[in-house]
């Protein structure tokens, strides 16, 4: 229970102190009669010459209806009441045939398996990849130029493809389950200050603690996590999964919850196979793109980048022509560009950011909407467009995983690059100069050219003709 005062303009001289007392202030009351009071969000509102923190405050005073009647009595849209909410389960009447079964272990299998556990199911989750500690091991030999793993790789493992991530904590909608998530992540070791940020975000390091915690967890209510189990086969009986085989050997399963990801394609086909509805849905294709980090400060923040107060400059740009879309999302501040196949002869790249985010560049996903009108209505006729696109990328980067790289100034005229600038290509594995129209249907590369244009009008450089 508490009190929320919204909309707190600071300027980047105040410090958190001086924001709750004009909190207090708002609600007419003192700090001796608040018996806690904090900062619940926080967010930087560059877009006019004066920059600004924008706060909301939580206020907690002695009982529940002072709370109540404070808010009645200053009668102020930005100062609300509310109530602590606690998020339960629906527990079902059935006893189970066995215990239930969670497929993969990423955000969703993980979250699933703890719910469980916490309310005494037991269940068992199978993930196809390595325990995080032999998968960090697995990924950074991959990305030193040693082997590549089928099975443990940035896509496959411990945590699931955001391990290797920025950690981004990011949703549109306003639900009681957002708390208890970000509450989970802090109680495993995830830093307190995600509560407060409007964007919250973890970091690649601190995740690969926090997903540890999480399965040990599991383990001490009585789940059991097992890597390196891979789903081969479900048993359907009276229109129910009785059974999975798991590496080819039977276990009976009470329940089944698949929480694949996106990349387990042999699944989906033994679904299929099974008769399992897999219905074809639009996603987005495209390339990552590399700025300088200082520069992306210096176009958001003015004469102010580099001031302590604010964070590194991140953006989310979008532009729709017709029934297509291009965008930036994952943009990860000071981060990486990294290897992320999950196949052997595709390149897929994704990015990636350490919690400090000190890198000297910027990278995000410009990516462009692609629906069943361009790839076919069957449901594997999306997965078969993203591998043609993988394997294309990986012939362009000469093989070795390497990938194909533009600078985006060559880019927008269809030129080949021939050398690279300030910015330098952060993918580990190595770059390939390629001309990129050639990788692309025609209607992706005008789509990239037109957000890259479009973009550069809302944030100063992001054409850029040496960014890459």
């Amino acid at each position: 229970m508490a009190i929320i005062v919204s909309n707190i303009r600071a300027g980047l001289s105040k410090n958190e102190d001086d924001v709750i007392d004009i909190a207090l202030s708002k609600i007419k009351r003192s700090r001796g009669e608040a018996v806690n009071a904090y900062i619940i969000k926080k967010s930087v509102d560059a877009r006019h010459k004066d920059i600004s923190i924008v706060y909301s405050v939580g206020i907690e005073l002695v009982h529940e209806a002072d709370e109540r009647a404070a808010v009645a009595a200053v009668n102020d849209k930005d100062v609300r009441y509310r109530a602590k909410t606690e998020y339960s389960l629906k527990v079902g009447t059935e006893r189970l045939s066995a215990r239930p079964i969670v497929v993969g272990f990423g955000p969703a299998g993980m979250f699933a398996g703890l719910l469980l556990a916490k309310y005494g199911y037991r269940p068992l989750i199978i993930e196809r990849g390595a325990p995080v500690e032999e998968r960090v091991a697995a990924v950074e030999r991959f990305w030193s130029g040693g082997a590549f793993d089928a099975h443990t790789n940035v896509q496959f493992g411990e945590g699931g493809a955001g391990t290797f991530s920025d950690g981004k904590l990011t949703t549109r909608i306003s639900d009681p389950r957002c708390d208890m998530v970000i509450d989970e992540f802090v109680k495993n070791g995830a830093p307190q200050i995600i509560k407060q940020a409007a964007k919250p975000h973890i970091g690649t390091d601190n995740l690969r603690t926090v997903v540890k915690n999480i399965r040990n967890k599991i383990i001490s209510l009585g789940g059991e996590v097992r890597f390196n189990s891979k789903l081969t086969d479900i048993e359907i009986n009276g229109g129910k999964v009785s059974s999975v085989f798991i590496d080819g050997e039977r276990t009976e399963a009470g329940a089944v919850i698949l929480a694949l990801g996106h990349s387990a394609r042999d699944t989906f086909s033994m679904l299929l196979q099974k008769g399992i509805s897999i219905v074809p849905k639009p996603f987005s294709v495209g390339v990552r793109i590399e700025h300088l980090q200082k520069e992306i400060d210096k176009a958001l923040y003015g004469e102010f980048a580099g001031h302590p107060a604010l964070p590194k400059g991140e953006y989310q740009l979008s532009l729709r022509k017709g029934e297509r879309a291009v965008y930036t999302f994952c943009m990860c501040p000071g981060g990486l560009v990294v290897a992320a196949a999950s196949q052997e002869g595709g390149v897929v790249t994704n990015g990636m950011s350490y919690y400090k985010r000190d890198g000297a560049n910027a990278n995000a996903a410009l990516a462009v909407s692609v629906s069943p009108k361009d790839f076919g209505q069957n449901p594997v006729d999306g997965i078969n467009f993203q591998e043609r696109l993988e394997r294309a990328a990986f012939a362009a980067g000469g093989g070795g995983f390497r990938a194909p790289c533009q600078t985006v100034g060559d880019f927008l005229a269809g030129t080949n690059t021939a050398h690279f600038g300030r910015v330098v290509p952060t993918y580990s594995v190595g770059v390939n100069p390629y001309n990129l129209e050639k990788l692309f249907p025609k209607y992706i590369t005008e789509m990239l050219r037109c957000g890259i244009r479009a973009f550069d009008k809302k944030l100063r450089g992001f054409a850029a003709s040496d960014s890459v």
